[in-house]
C-alpha cells in the first residue's frame, strides 16, 4: 500500500504535503527544519509546528542517527 492510501485520512496541509512527497520520491540529503523552510518558504516556529504535527500522527521521526534531522518512519 503507498503512503498516500495508507494516510488518505491523515489531515496535513499543503507544506507538509510537499516535503512528505519530497521524502517519498528520495530527498537528497538529510531532512532539517532549515531545509523545510527555505523550500517552504515558512518561519522556523511554522516549520516546527509542522513537523512536530508529523511526529505526532506517527509519520516523522527524529533521524536515529542523532542531530536535528528528521527521516520518514520506515514502516509507511
Amino acid at each position: 500500500m503507498v503512503y498516500w492510501e495508507r494516510h488518505a485520512q491523515t489531515s496535513q496541509n499543503d507544506r507538509q504535503q510537499l516535503m512528505l512527497n519530497k521524502l517519498l520520491d528520495g530527498f537528497d540529503g538529510k531532512l532539517t527544519s532549515s531545509k523545510w523552510s527555505k523550500i517552504t518558504k515558512t518561519s522556523p516556529d511554522t516549520v516546527l509546528r509542522d513537523i512536530q504535527d508529523l511526529i505526532d500522527k506517527g509519520i516523522l521521526r527524529k533521524d536515529v542517527t542523532g542531530g536535528r534531522s528528521y527521516e520518514l518512519l520506515r514502516t509507511l
